[in-house]
């Protein structure tokens, strides 16, 4: 064994003894989320059945008042029948009843407060622990590999065509999570079920004691909250998996994509295609669907364009992607990476380098071309055969995108 492998397994050590450590570190923040959500159900349920005895008892108390009211009203009216001392009998009654309705009143607008702020806060806690088990799962994946034997890793890095099946299998990995995510999101969105169960309970009992503008307020209410979680289920599940991507494809998937994209932001999205259309393997599908989706998450947060045009070009050997907006651009050093000047656009420029990490992870090629005022543009060529496919697709856009071509 020479001493370049003595050194590479001495670096590999450290690492999966590192990523060891911090997949602990995880499985500990993963325990004590949970912990912290199995306690929060307790104190929501304690807090609903507190609502649901407030309610009862504001309803009790309502009810209470109109008679008392009623009453009031009689003796005021019938002098012969009831004397001052009656008058200010059903005049104190009257007040006692509505002072502690109040208080009532009060009280379950507080316990609802409470049952909001809780059921975010298990909202919250079941994202720590979906996050948790997500980089636990990736973690393990990426363990899997580096624990293997040294001579196959040493392979590996030496092989480029090696380290992009690497690089698939990982996103791969990521992407059957996302869609095992997307099914549980779409089977079981227990919280908002059990925020309208209670809800239609309320509306029940209005019903029965014939509170029927209250009950109408409720149903309008409850139609409201039920069209808004629906639309963000629908919104969490097409962002986690889009079903056009794994039904028809990556071009069905980004037309899609480019029109819900211009309905929501009024941003013109103008999708073009070129090549002989054909299905690539899942892994690039999804590779190229999710930088499509951080290229526009830039351009609507930070470029202030009113245009941006897509263009996705097939060849035989690689499949090459085009992102052009018209908006305020960034400055670019001499290496056509972001420069000091671009401060507008300083927070976007993290997504862009998560875009090229995620390029590079499946062997691809990724440019940057932008200038204050000039807009920018972004061109991706990713190899889909071998790693001469790679060096004729990234020559044939290389020369597209410097000469300013869409």
């Amino acid at each position: 064994m020479d001493h370049l492998t003595i050194d590479l397994e001495e670096v590999l050590t450290n690492t999966i003894n590192m990523m060891e450590s911090s997949k602990q570190q995880i499985y500990h923040i993963y325990n004590l989320a949970r912990q912290e959500m199995e306690a929060i159900q307790q104190e929501l349920e304690q807090v609903l059945q507190e609502t649901r005895a407030v309610i009862e008892k504001v309803d009790q108390l309502e009810l209470d008042y109109r008679y008392s009211r009623i009453k009031l009203t009689e003796v005021n009216r019938d002098f012969e029948r009831y004397n001052e001392y009656d008058m200010k009998q059903a005049y104190e009654a009257a007040t006692t009843i509505y002072s502690e309705l109040l208080v009532f009143r009060e009280k379950e607008t507080n316990l609802k407060s409470r049952r909001d702020d809780l059921q975010y806060r298990i909202q919250s806690a079941e994202q720590s622990i979906e996050r948790a088990e997500m980089l636990a799962s990736q973690m393990n994946v990426v363990l899997e590999y580096m624990s293997g034997d040294l001579t196959q890793v040493t392979r590996i890095i030496e092989s480029a065509q090696s380290k992009q099946l690497l690089g698939l299998k990982i996103i791969l990995a990521q992407e059957e999570e996302r869609k095992r995510m997307a099914r549980e999101i779409h089977d079981g969105p227990a919280q908002t079920l059990a925020n309208l169960a209670l809800r239609t309970e309320i509306a029940e009992r209005m019903l029965l004691k014939e509170q029927f503008e209250l009950v109408q307020l409720e149903l309008s209410d409850l139609k409201g909250q039920v069209r808004a979680g629906l639309e963000e289920i629908r919104k969490i599940i097409f962002n986690l998996r889009p079903m056009a991507l794994d039904d028809l494809g990556l071009v069905p998937a980004l037309r899609k994509f480019a029109h819900d994209f211009e309905e929501k932001t009024k941003i013109l999205a103008q999708f073009e295609n070129e090549g002989r259309e054909s299905r690539l393997p899942s892994a690039i599908e999804a590779a190229v669907f999710r930088l499509v989706q951080e290229a526009f998450s830039n351009v609507a947060k930070h470029s202030k364009a009113t245009r941006v045009v897509l263009k996705l070009i097939f060849t035989a050997k690689a499949v090459s992607v085009l992102i052009q907006d018209n908006g305020i651009g960034f400055g670019q050093d001499k290496h056509g990476s972001a420069g000091k000047q671009a401060s507008l656009t300083k927070s976007g420029r993290f997504g862009l380098v998560g875009m090229r990490e995620r390029v590079e992870l499946i062997n691809g090629h990724i440019e940057f071309k932008s200038k204050l005022g000039e807009g920018t543009k972004i061109m991706i060529a990713i190899p889909i055969t071998s790693d001469t496919g790679k060096e004729n697709g990234l020559n044939e856009f290389k020369s597209r995108f410097y000469k300013g071509k869409n």
